[in-house]
């Protein structure tokens, strides 16, 4: 009897608890709403580009962890160089072709510099805002900071080096080239 009961009242309160986690909470509504309406994008892009950018296989090459660095690279290195929901990207080495810039090539995603996949792991840094805390931006950067893929960008913060000797930047600024010729196809 004591077991059957037991079971009844664990039953009752998975119910309960099923039937109280469907109602949002307070907290649950105000963590659903749209990141990138909630956070100013325009406090990271800078009006003029910052001189003596490197491009990216010298950053990756030369840059310590916890150094400033300036870098400029294309936005693209997979078919999704985004981090979803994070203002995060990468950004290639500008002296790689992307698929577009090869006459007759007829890629549906340039971006991916399929042609030069051997040269893409020196060739690549990763771009990630982040918050006051270290945290990464919970926006995504095409809508944050208005992007598109093959863009060609100067992104202004500090050199984060893991023990492969990968480049991450944690961005405080950037600045989009007026020359890029971001596609349209998705």
């Amino acid at each position: 009897m004591k077991t059957q009961l037991s079971v009844t009242f664990a039953l009752a309160g998975l119910f309960l608890a099923a039937g109280c986690s469907q109602e949002p909470s307070p907290s649950a509504t105000t963590t659903t709403s749209t990141p990138a309406l909630t956070i100013d994008g325009s406090q990271f892009i800078l009006n003029e580009e910052p001189s003596a950018a490197a491009t990216v296989i010298e950053a990756r090459e030369k840059s310590e962890d916890g150094q400033d660095v300036v870098l400029v690279g294309r936005i693209g290195g997979s078919v999704n160089p985004w981090i979803e929901g994070r203002a995060a990207f990468s950004i290639v080495d500008q002296s790689l072709k992307a698929c577009s810039d090869i006459p007759g090539d007829e890629c549906k995603k340039p971006w991916d510099y399929c042609c030069e996949t051997h040269k893409l792991p020196a060739s690549t840094a990763f771009v990630k805002f982040i918050d006051d805390d270290g945290r990464p931006l919970k926006a995504d950067a095409r809508e944050l900071l208005s992007l598109k893929e093959l863009q060609t960008v100067v992104v202004r913060g500090k050199a984060q080096r893991d023990e492969a000797g990968n480049l991450t930047v944690l961005a405080s600024g950037l600045f989009v080239r007026e020359t890029s010729t971001p596609t349209t196809d998705e």
